[in-house]
């Protein structure tokens, strides 16, 4: 396994938020975090990039995982669209990080931000601006970033590079248009397959978790259960959840 959570609950200032969480992701996964707002997605995702302590269990990181990185995109991230920089640099900055206080990106780090690009299909936009870009080609970059974070630090095959690595991805499709937003979650899809990264996304697109998800954690009032994405479907807590978020979209077009 390359994460387990085991009975863990995390929270602030005393409080849970969630609560008694026990679920395991292997090399490779992609999971999708559903829920209604206020029900610990957020929360969650602070405890497994470490930002937030256990308040009870705990959050074991296989040795593999160790010896790869992790790749984060915040939702507030995916929304700035003026950052001041250029392609290249935005993508660059993904191993800031890990620099300490040296001034200048090394040949491993350039070389890992090439192949971010090249997975993500920007590289003949390195020495555009970032402002310029389309929404969706800024998405792609800010994708690039963390991949830069989330690659290995003495890996030689690119792919190598990232199988034991984890990418956390906040809403990545807030904001972007049904097109884009397929684009992006074929990208994911791609990359998942072809690398053997490991992805947990945030969503509140029913209909993308329904197409791309291989499993789906459902947290409700701060629990939550953890299931094969056909199973999720089927059983009453999917139906009742989808069900419900579906009424809503199709509200959305109604008015």
């Amino acid at each position: 396994m390359l994460i387990t959570c085991q009975s863990v609950s995390f929270g602030y200032e005393g409080q849970p938020v969630v609560r008694g969480l026990s679920f395991s992701l292997e090399q490779g996964d992609y999971l999708w975090v559903v829920g209604e707002n206020g029900s610990g997605k957020t929360t969650l995702i602070k405890g497994l990039l470490k930002l937030l302590n256990p308040m009870e269990g705990s959050v074991l990181f296989s040795n593999e995982h160790r010896q790869g990185k992790t790749g984060y995109l915040s939702q507030q991230s995916a929304g700035k669209k003026d950052f001041p920089a250029g392609v290249s640099e935005v993508v660059l900055s993904g191993n800031l990080s890990t620099m300490g206080f040296r001034p200048f990106y090394n040949a491993r780090e350039k070389k890992a931000a090439k192949e971010a690009m090249k997975h993500l299909g920007i590289e003949n936009l390195s020495q555009k601006c970032y402002g310029e870009l389309s929404g969706g080609q800024q998405r792609r970059v800010l994708l690039a970033r963390a991949l830069v974070s989330a690659h290995a630090e003495n890996a030689g095959d690119k792919n190598e590079s990232l199988k034991n690595s984890l990418l956390v991805l906040d809403e990545p499709t807030a904001g972007l248009d049904p097109l884009v937003t397929t684009e992006v979650y074929e990208l994911l899809k791609t990359l998942n397959q072809e690398t053997g990264i490991t992805i947990v996304m945030v969503s509140h697109d029913i209909l993308g978790a329904k197409q791309y998800a291989k499993q789906i954690l459902h947290l409700e009032n701060g629990r939550g259960s953890l299931s094969e994405t056909a199973d999720y479907l089927r059983s009453e807590i999917g139906k009742k959840f989808f069900g419900r978020q579906e009424e809503k979209t199709n509200g959305l077009y109604d008015n």
